[in-house]
């Protein structure tokens, strides 16, 4: 979806379209659904990271634009925006692309986090490009973005029951699970570490590898 130089012109008057004095050379968005009621849900993995990532670095996510909690951090030279949507999953790509349109970032610069059914739990799987395998918030990131050549960071959260998939991915993390996430939340906060300093095979060859 287009992104229009009078929508642009708006944010400008509106004093939106600054957020620091430098355009972020990578773009991080992790979805999941906005509130306190679905903050521990499996689903919100994606969120659970990149809070996970800020907290790691010192950063908070007091900013609120484009539809969505920002804020920016640094590894080594490189800059860094975090982005947690906050339309809800399955209109997550419309925060994503008002933000990498405003700020002229490229499909190859974004890093999508997301949970994944088909993945055990406690798994990561890093991939350049391919479909949104049904996920919904994927789905609209790539019809938005015009493409499927998007990185992704797909988080396992396993399926116990292929007849209740709506219940899994909305219930909370159980107890005995924690573990298993406290684990996963540092391997994929290395695995972005090296995405954004080395690049999507780079990131791919360490932690795919690992994750068989």
């Amino acid at each position: 979806m287009p992104i229009s130089t009078k929508w642009l012109a708006r944010k400008l008057q509106r004093g939106d379209a600054v957020l620091d004095s430098y355009k972020p050379l990578k773009l991080i968005a992790g979805l999941g659904n906005p509130g306190v009621k679905y903050a521990r849900n499996r689903h919100n993995v994606g969120f659970m990271i990149l809070n996970h990532l800020a907290h790691a670095e010192g950063a908070e996510f007091n900013r609120q634009r484009f539809n969505a909690q920002l804020t920016e951090i640094k590894f080594d030279d490189e800059r860094v925006l975090l982005l947690k949507p906050q339309t809800y999953m399955n209109l997550s790509g419309s925060a994503v692309g008002k933000l990498a349109a405003f700020y002229r970032i490229s499909r190859t610069d974004v890093m999508v986090v997301y949970d994944d059914l088909d993945l055990p739990l406690g798994k990561i799987r890093l991939r350049a490009n391919g479909s949104s395998g049904g996920h919904h918030g994927m789905e609209s990131i790539i019809n938005t973005l015009g493409g499927s050549d998007i990185p992704r960071l797909r988080i396992g959260i396993g399926r116990p029951d292929p007849d209740q998939d709506v219940g899994h991915v909305l219930g909370n993390f159980s107890d005995e699970e924690q573990s298993s996430v406290d684990d996963v939340l540092k391997r994929a906060e290395n695995a972005l570490r090296v995405w954004v300093k080395e690049g999507i095979v780079r990131a791919m060859n360490q932690y795919n590898a690992n994750e068989q």
